[in-house]
């Protein structure tokens, strides 16, 4: 069958090299893609966002399953999309509705669903400018340190976490009526601080059924130690050491098990992938928060260790049929290492020539931030390249990952060098 992958991503590059395995597979298509997924894929200069344009580049290549890979076109309803239109409704899509996507779109309303659906997860309560006043006294009931959440989609940046009351209250004020995050924070959800070990948990359902993929941790901040600002992730591991039977049953009966049902009960179109964002508080699981689609860099250690078809397993999830499915994964741990830009998370250049691609040697490069020119790659982003690694444990991953690291260079490259140091 032809297949359309949306996105530009580490994240597309992954579901390119996975799905371009199966021999379901005849021609693959990413929109917009990048300069590595233009080994594998065809890549076709189409927004994500483009609805329209997407429709013809479908009927045009007759594609009969589509994958989203980004947040955006899933929030925007990209899904409803295809399902309301009658030359697109055949078409096998890969995410969830946009009630479905809401779960992300709406950190306000992930609380909610939380709350109606028993899954634990930390005390909050959501703010507008009209509720400033109310907001600015609730953080006096909290202990320090205080987490504020842009409700809406800000791009992983509109979470921040404060140690003085005084700044928590101002930066309330700056977020409701200075819009510090656009109209993603124009309700702020205001939520206690749980102290623990966070770990992301991916689950693949088709709305009724469900399969729980690897688990995974990413480093999301910028420098070694996890400090200085956020970023989209600097690395990630999989499996998750701390993650044992004991703590991943809880997880499924307290956690998964419920947000599914609740889907189920909801009666919401999701197919596709639940990311459950956790913290583990002690020996207790509790959500931070929902995406409605893979994650990047976890996506480059996740789907590497799964050996069964890709294809045949979101033709399942399609048809309603994910029950039917075995999914098999590799007892290897996979490693993933991201290579940005100078300057990244804040201001950076582009189109720095990247030399050394060939000379990779036992390890998976993912491309995130490139562009193909005159024969050349050359950077086109903040997080540019992602190289995975397998090895007995997460040490010996990462290792190879670093030392393939080394072979490769653009101007101003940075990557951390403590990835795993919390395990």
């Amino acid at each position: 069958m032809n297949i359309l992958i949306l996105g530009s991503g580490g994240r597309e590059h992954t579901f390119a090299h996975q799905l371009s395995q199966s021999s379901h597979c005849d021609k693959l298509f990413i929109a917009p893609g990048n300069a590595g997924t233009s080994a594998i894929a065809t890549n076709v200069a189409v927004s994500v966002n483009d609805f329209e344009a997407v429709k013809e580049l479908v009927l045009r290549e007759k594609i009969e399953m589509m994958v989203v890979g980004p947040e955006d076109p899933l929030v925007n309803g990209i899904v409803d999309f295809f399902r309301q239109d009658e030359q697109l409704k055949q078409v096998a899509v890969i995410g969830p509705s946009k009630r479905g996507a809401l779960l992300e779109g709406s950190k306000e309303r992930a609380k909610e669903f939380m709350a109606m659906h028993n899954i634990p997860t930390a005390a909050y309560e959501s703010f507008t400018k009209e509720s400033l006043a109310a907001g600015k006294e609730f953080l006096t009931t909290l202990k320090p340190p205080y987490v504020l959440k842009a409700d809406g989609l800000a791009a992983g940046k509109g979470v921040l976490i404060l140690n003085s009351l005084e700044e928590a209250q101002n930066e309330l004020e700056n977020m409701l009526t200075q819009n510090k995050f656009g109209s993603a924070g124009n309700t702020v959800v205001i939520e206690e601080f749980l102290d623990g070990i966070e770990l992301s948990v991916f689950v693949l359902t088709d709305g009724k059924n469900y399969k729980i993929l690897p688990t995974a941790k990413d480093y999301k901040r910028i420098g070694e130690g996890d400090t200085g600002l956020n970023t989209g992730g600097m690395g990630a591991i999989s499996p998750v050491p701390f993650a044992d039977e004991v703590f991943m049953q809880k997880v499924e009966e307290r956690i998964v098990k419920p947000t599914i049902a609740g889907l189920e009960a909801e009666d919401i179109d999701y197919k596709g992938f639940v990311f459950i964002g956790l913290i583990k508080v002690g020996e207790e699981p509790y959500v931070i928060e929902y995406n409605v689609r893979m994650g990047d860099p976890e996506t480059e250690v996740v789907l590497p260790r799964v050996e069964s078809d890709l294809v045949e397993v979101f033709q399942k999830i399609s048809e309603g049929k994910l029950s039917e499915i075995e999914l098999k994964v590799k007892e290897e741990a996979a490693a993933t290492l991201m290579l940005v830009s100078g300057g990244y998370p804040e201001d950076y250049e582009k189109g720095k020539e990247i030399t050394g691609l060939n000379d990779i040697d036992g390890s998976i490069v993912f491309h995130a931030g490139t562009v193909e020119k005159d024969g050349k790659v050359l950077t086109n982003g903040g997080r540019v390249i992602a190289i995975t690694s397998f090895g007995k444990d997460f040490r010996e991953a990462i290792k190879k990952s670093y030392q393939n690291a080394e072979k490769l260079h653009f101007d101003k490259m940075y990557f951390r060098k403590d990835i795993g140091f919390d395990l």
